[in-house]
Order: C-alpha cells, then structure tokens, then sequence
C-alpha cells in the first residue's frame, strides 16, 4: 500500500470478511449473494488507500497471490473506482479458476461473481496481462467475455494475437448491457443463466 507498505499478502490477511460490512451491502446491491463473494476470496477493507473498498486477490498460475485488487463502495467525480497493489502477472477468477471449463475470460471482478451467480466459473483480467495465460489456454476453446464495448474489442483483439495456440470465441453480453454485472440486474439470474446456457452451446455447435 502506497501510505502503509504493506504487501498485497499482508493487506488481504487484514482485511475483513465481507459479512455484517458495508462491502456486503454493496455486493448485494450488484446481485451477488454473500455465499458468491466469499468463495471467490472477497474480503472489505474500510481504508483502502483512503476509502472503503471491496478487494479480491489476483493469482498467478500456482496459485501464488501476486496482486491485491480493491472496487470503492462510492466514487466521486475525478476519483478512480479501483486501485490495485503489487507488482501483476496474475488474475481474479471463481471456482475452478483458469482451469475451468469452459474457459471463460471478462475483464472485471464482479463479472467474474456475475457469471458465478448463474453457475460459471470466469476468469478476470482486471486489465492486466499475466504472462503465463497463453500456455495455460494452449490447446483450449477460450471465451472473450469483454466489456461490449470499444475497450473490449481491443482486449478481445489483444487476446486473439497472444493466444495463437487456443480455438478462440467472442461471447458478448446481452444487446443493452455493457459487462455481465450490468446483465445480471438489468436480466435477472434466471434469464441471464438461460441466455449464457444457450449461447456457449450455439456457439460451440457452429464452431465445430
């Protein structure tokens, strides 16, 4: 942390679960259900780098925390809603991480817990690039499930130029919805599981 020191592994120790915190209420608010967040690791700090803030660890390949990644309950105009500590090469994920299957990649930690309300394990860049993915992807169908718009085209076209040896899909969210947290309140749990259903199995059987 810029003002403490503390290392990512440090402040993760330190901070508190999420049950009975203002972080709960704000999970909850973006459709997450307690049980979600806690078994993707989410924890609340009060004081992250100033404000209160929900936080998740970014791992590398052997499960080593690399980063420390906070979302601020409440931003301000001019204020950043992230802030992320250590030195990169690794990623936020739910379940089976990046050895799930499908392999399914989004770009932020609440659509990781989106996904996950409907039954899918993700894995999030949280912009980042962690150098081991193209090995780890070697040989897989991987899903880009970036933001539906320009910044996620580039990181959809970023990823197919550095996975060369992976099949590679673009799974969109729903026409309207910008990212799958935005999905998942504006569709519901029950449509957006069907919608996520129905679309990697076309896809999949149109791939063939």
């Amino acid at each position: 942390m810029p003002r403490s020191g503390e290392p990512p592994h440090e402040r993760l120790a330190a901070a508190l679960p999420l049950a009975g915190t203002p972080g709960q209420a704000y999970v909850e608010r973006r459709g997450i259900t307690l049980a979600i967040a806690d078994a993707a690791g989410m924890r609340f700090d009060p004081d992250w780098n100033g404000r209160p803030a929900v936080l998740i660890g970014m791992y590398e390949r052997e499960a080593r925390l690399t980063s420390l990644h906070g979302r601020y309950l409440e931003t301000r105009r001019g204020q950043d809603k992230m802030f992320t500590i250590g030195p990169g090469g690794g990623v936020a994920a739910s379940g089976a991480g990046w050895r799930c299957e499908p392999m399914i990649l989004v770009e932020g930690i609440f659509d990781v817990l989106s996904l996950a309300v409907c039954g899918w394990d993700s894995v999030a860049t949280v912009g980042r690039w962690a150098p081991w993915l193209p090995e780890a992807c070697s040989g897989r169908s991987v899903w880009l499930a970036f933001d539906a718009n320009a910044p996620g085209e580039r990181e959809v076209a970023h990823y197919i130029q550095h996975l060369p040896r992976s099949t590679t899909h673009r799974l969109l969210p729903p026409a309207h919805c910008k990212d799958w947290n935005t999905a998942l309140i504006k569709r519901g749990p029950a449509a957006l599981t069907r919608w996520l259903r129905e679309s990697l199995q076309a896809r999949a059987t149109t791939s063939r």
